[in-house]
């Protein structure tokens, strides 16, 4: 067996192997190879104590910013290559990096120390692969495994929990059973876990292939990170609309939607106040009236608590708070939301319903043309160079001013205009648009 290396690559390999070193890929590009992926990057282990690597590449440009826990970057082919010398942990007192780091000349003790088994393989062209703990067995069988002890693994870095969920959302993988109860026992060490690394893995989760099956079997794993999940867990809807409880039709909707970052999160908010705003009328069927405009606030609110960017919290939230609007092939009203949202996030919205939609009753399928037809509206409108937008009408500010119209009384206006054109009360013609601006001041 054999893994395509790239020549940059080699070359480090090489210099390492020249000098006397013992020198192997390692991880995740590992991992890759073998599934026939490109990897994102090349980690590389070596015996070579830190020093010594250093001095291998003196006539390359060398970062020695992580040089005390063994790792030195070299600048190969215009890449950065991070070389780490085999090492062994120490204790992990904040769940998450060892306090300190100790170097061994053995590469099984540098394996043993990684976190799943698929992760925990090394190669080289001389020797081939070295898979102490079956990692490729596992690759073979689809299963996410800790190398040793999951319980350990956990207990020295919590957001492994996380990790683990996320490379089987992303392979299509399931996870070993021992690997899983740990998870279960270990969850609540997620909360020595910074915000900001569980909205990444988060993000990567939801944005896999297939995340359905692991939010339904470790929702008590994602309440951890997210409490306000708790009340949806088996929250019969009692609606004819739905087949699932609201923390099953959001799993179902998330995995049956396109995989896009902003897509995926909304989904995973859209229905997330629907016990907190739940009525039940005289017939035992249950409404949510409000629940699009409350879940987005509730989304905005664990968003920024889990350091979100500003920009993912605003796309986001808005995709919540248009998602519950009745799908009509209309161009009027096609026209409004491609307004005041912008046509790639319109396009995001009709994403979003469709995902919701597959995930209720058969029937609600029938939508799904009808979303179709909208997006095809949207297009022809762009196409059509329609106007939507205030910077698209044949007016601006300067021309209402010259009416004598000062103020907030501009910006008034010139909405009420766009309103009108978009209606198609108006045409977007300069002099139709002065005339209709003149009467809005009688």
């Amino acid at each position: 067996m054999t893994i395509n290396i790239p020549d940059n690559i080699s070359i480090v390999l090489d210099k390492l192997h020249n000098a006397g070193y013992e020198a192997y890929l390692a991880g995740g590009c590992v991992r890759d190879g073998l599934m026939g992926r490109e990897p994102s990057d090349y980690d590389i282990t070596t015996n070579a104590l830190p020093r010594q690597t250093a001095a291998c590449f003196e006539d390359f440009t060398v970062i020695e910013t992580g040089i005390k826990h063994g790792t030195v970057t070299v600048v190969s082919g215009g890449e950065n290559v991070e070389i780490t010398t085999y090492r062994i942990d120490g204790t992990y007192a904040d769940h998450r990096r060892p306090d300190t780091v100790c170097f061994t000349p053995r590469l099984e003790d540098d394996l043993s120390r990684r976190d799943f088994t698929m992760n925990a393989m090394a190669y080289s062209p001389e020797r081939g692969l070295v898979d102490k703990f079956g990692g490729q067995d596992d690759i073979i069988e689809r299963v996410v495994r800790c190398v040793g002890d999951p319980y350990e693994r956990f207990e020295e870095d919590a957001l492994r929990i996380l990790r683990a969920l996320r490379f089987a959302s992303e392979l299509g993988f399931v996870i070993d059973a021992e690997t899983a109860r740990a998870i279960h026992e270990k969850k609540y060490l997620l909360k020595e876990i910074s915000a900001e690394r569980i909205s990444s893995e988060l993000t990567r989760f939801v944005t896999g292939k297939a995340p359905c099956t692991l939010m339904m079997e470790f929702s008590d794993v994602f309440s951890t990170i997210i409490p306000e999940i708790t009340p949806c867990n088996g929250f019969d809807q009692k609606s004819r609309y739905h087949v699932y409880d609201v923390w099953g039709h959001i799993a179902h909707a998330v995995e049956r939607s396109k995989p896009d970052k902003y897509v995926r999160l909304a989904l995973l908010f859209h229905d997330i106040a629907k016990p907190a705003c739940c009525r039940t009328d005289d017939e035992g069927h249950r409404h949510f009236f409000g629940h699009e405009k409350q879940s987005a606030e509730m989304a905005e609110k664990i968003m920024e608590r889990l350091h979100f960017n500003g920009e993912t919290v605003r796309n986001v939230t808005e995709l919540i708070k248009y998602h519950y609007v009745t799908p009509i092939e209309s161009k009027r009203v096609v026209k409004r939301l491609v307004s005041v949202m912008g046509m790639e996030q319109f396009i995001r919205l009709i994403e979003v319903m469709k995902g919701d939609n597959r995930a209720k009753q058969s029937f609600c399928l029938e939508r799904i043309p009808v979303l179709d037809g909208m997006k095809i509206i949207a297009y022809e409108i762009v196409r059509s160079d329609e106007c939507f937008s205030l910077r698209q009408l044949a007016i601006n500010g300067n021309d209402i001013a010259a009416l004598g119209i000062s103020g907030r009384q501009i910006g008034e206006t010139l909405d009420k205009l766009l309103s009108k054109v978009i209606d198609e009360e108006l045409p977007n013609e300069k002099e139709a648009l002065l005339t209709a601006a003149q009467s809005l001041q009688q």
